[in-house]
Order: structure tokens, then C-alpha cells, then sequence
């Protein structure tokens, strides 16, 4: 097996790197990750099934393939699997091609739990690593908690209001939404868009290759700019939050990686066509609703290539729930949308709560919003050290 420190410090890529140059095999990296759970799992509860014997199995006929000259893009990595999706989804499947080998199924919400919030298991709720007394956020609560504990390196979610996003920001971590219709939608109206949360940019770039390998890679052209908005001018945002956020993206402006433009984000509250929408009860001011945002987010995307806003409008609640706050109020509008979204770690407020910047980029510009997070994140590194 590998040192417990050594594999929780290894990215996804670095990973199928060493397995693929036969420096360590895929069953010992997983019997690594196995044990973590074991050792781990019981106080977190990010998993509510371990497939040990499925997942030695999986890694013996990676190590195969490898020995075989196979050369498998993410060979031997462990993954986590949303429970709600389960094995057999597209994406899984395409991560388990590109030799990914799935550990177990990470926590969802109970039936009926309001807004998503929280992950549930039998030994109790799913903790956030950061920090015991708050929430990791939903619903793909236990991939968040999974990856930010170092359990795995990547964790399957879906994302149909923000339910990717919102538990990376929670947890400190990346949660990447991809562009609505990329991957088959988790449910009937294509709001509930497939996704992943690593710790690395790089990592989630290798996700979309393998789940979406014929994907148009856009070519840099030059400094991307952005337009950055606390409210998209509706969300009831803490100023703790919108400032923590904005002096992110400030040190991101002043080194060079994006060029801030002054430009209005003036949307109006999804939450009217988001809530008929699935309910599948759309009616004409669904419609115009959400043709009116369309058409000022096609203003704003004439001008810009970036929009930034904090990816919640409150940091962590507890788990006993977020009151009448709407964890989802900055995320929901790019379910609706289809805008690729991504967040990555901002920092923290004063009481040292995290925050996630969001990033929104036009329909298809996954490739240029997971390059920009690249050159982002190790500026923002080099602030927390």
C-alpha cells in the first residue's frame, strides 16, 4: 500500500501517472484508499456503502490492462460515486473506461430533506471536514466531504441547483458543473446536470476528457476578462461572503490571470420558473423569465468571458438546516441557464468560514474555465501559505 500521507497529497493525475509508468500498482492504491475509509469513514460518514471486493476486482483488471500496454488516462485513481446515481450512470461508466475504479457510494439527502443540504447515513449525518459543527452542503454532500478528506481524489455528483457546487464551497474544494446536455441530465426537464469535485483544476479537466472526449477545446485568447457581481441582483448575499469572494478575485486580477471589466450582472430570481420548471408546470412567465435572463446573460457574454460571484450567498450552516436562506440563490440561475460553472476555494471570512468564487463562462466554454482555474489556483495557494 501507499503511505497514508503520500496518497492523500496525490492528485487524481498524478496518480494514474504512477500506475501507468509501474511505479505502484492500482491495487494498492486502492487498498490505500480502502483502508482510509475504514480507519476514517466511521467519525466522517461520507459513505454509505464500501464495494471493497467489487473495487479489488476492478483494480486487479486495471493493473491487467496496464501490464497489457493498455494506457489508461486516470488508471488505478479511486473514485467516489454520488449514491443517488449510482454505478451505472454515463458518466461513471466513462470514468471507469478511462480506468477510474469506484470504492463505494457517497452520501445523498434523506427523501423529502428541504433544499438538499445535507448527506445521511446509517451512522449518522455526513460532517464537514473543516469543521464538525457544519454541514458539507448537498446534495452530493459525502463526494464533497470524500474528497476533502483525502478518502479520494475524485467524486462523482450531480448538480441540479447548485448541488455540486455549493458542498465544493462548503468543503474547500473544486465542484465542476459542465455545460447543460454535455452528459445525459439526471432528471426529465435538464436541469440536473452530471458533475465532479476534486481538489485540483487539473483533476476535473481530466474528468471532462474522459466523460467527454470529443468536447471542442477552445484556444487561449489572451487574458480572459470578467464581470463580477455579489448578487446577480437579487441574492440577499452576507457582505462577509461578497468581500471574502471579491478580494479573491482581486489577487487573481492583480496577478495577471484575468482582467476585471466594470459591467453590470442584473438577473432576475430564478427561483419562480426554476421551482415550476420541476415541477413540470412551466407557464408563460416561466417562459419570459427566463428569456429575459437569457438575453442578459448573452448582453454580458458579448462583453466579457467570465462572470464571478461567490458561490453561496451564506457560509456553512449547521446541521440543523439553513433556516429560510437559500444556499442555492447563486447557483440555481446557471441550472437554468446551461452555463458551464465551476467554483474553486476563495479563503475564508473573518470567523474563518469558507467561501467559493464561482466562475461562469458561455455554453461550451468548459475548456476555458477549467484552463482559467488552473492558472488561478496556484495564485491563490501562494496567498493561504
Amino acid at each position: 500500500m501507499l503511505e497514508d500521507r503520500l496518497y492523500t497529497a496525490l492528485s487524481a493525475v498524478e496518480i494514474a501517472d504512477l500506475v501507468t509508468h509501474g511505479k505502484v500498482t492500482a491495487r494498492e492504491v486502492v487498498e490505500t484508499a480502502l483502508a482510509l475509509v475504514a480507519e476514517r469513514d466511521d467519525a466522517l460518514c461520507a459513505f454509505t456503502a464500501v464495494w471493497a471486493d467489487a473495487a479489488r476486482a476492478a483494480a486487479a483488471e486495471v493493473d491487467a490492462a496496464v501490464a497489457g500496454g493498455a494506457r489508461l488516462p486516470l488508471a488505478g485513481v479511486p473514485i467516489g460515486v454520488k449514491a443517488s446515481e449510482g454505478p451505472t450512470s454515463v458518466q461513471n461508466q466513462r470514468l471507469v473506461a478511462a480506468g477510474c475504479v469506484p470504492i463505494g457510494a457517497t452520501s445523498v439527502p434523506r427523501a423529502g430533506t428541504g433544499w438538499q443540504t445535507y448527506g445521511s447515513t446509517d451512522r449518522g449525518p455526513t460532517l464537514n471536514p473543516l469543521n464538525a459543527a457544519w454541514s458539507p452542503g448537498g446534495s452530493s454532500a459525502g463526494s464533497a466531504a470524500a474528497v476533502a478528506a483525502g478518502l479520494v481524489p475524485i467524486a462523482t455528483g450531480s448538480d441540479g441547483a447548485g448541488s455540486v457546487r455549493i458542498p465544493a464551497a462548503w468543503c474547500g474544494i473544486i465542484g465542476f458543473k459542465p455545460t447543460n446536455g454535455l452528459l445525459p441530465a439526471r432528471d426529465r426537464v435538464g436541469l440536473n446536470s452530471p458533475g465532479v469535485l476534486t481538489r485540483s483544476p487539473q483533476d476535473a479537466a481530466a474528468y471532462l476528457d474522459a466523460v467527454a472526449p470529443h468536447i471542442t477545446r477552445l484556444p487561449p485568447a489572451g487574458t480572459p476578462t470578467v464581470a463580477w457581481t455579489p448578487t446577480l441582483g437579487y441574492a440577499a448575499t452576507d457582505p462577509s461572503v461578497a468581500d471574502t469572494a471579491w478580494r479573491a478575485l482581486h489577487r487573481i486580477t492583480q496577478a495577471g490571470v484575468v482582467s476585471l471589466v466594470e459591467l453590470p450582472v442584473e438577473l432576475h430570481d430564478p427561483a419562480p420558473a426554476w421551482t415550476a420548471l420541476r415541477a413540470g408546470s412551466p407557464d408563460q412567465g416561466t417562459q419570459a423569465l427566463m428569456a429575459a435572463n437569457e438575453r442578459s446573460l448573452r448582453t454580458v457574454f458579448d462583453r466579457v468571458d467570465i462572470i464571478a460571484t461567490p458561490t453561496t450567498p451564506h457560509p456553512p450552516h449547521g446541521h440543523d438546516g439553513p433556516g429560510a436562506r437559500m444556499s442555492v440563490a447563486l447557483t440555481w440561475a446557471f441550472n437554468l441557464s446551461g452555463h458551464p460553472a465551476l467554483t474553486l476555494p476563495a479563503g475564508t471570512t473573518p470567523d474563518g468560514e469558507p467561501v467559493g468564487l464561482q466562475l461562469i463562462v458561455r455554453h461550451h466554454g468548459d475548456t476555458l474555465l477549467l484552463d482559467t482555474a488552473a492558472r488561478i489556483c496556484p495564485v491563490q495557494s501562494a496567498q493561504t501559505q
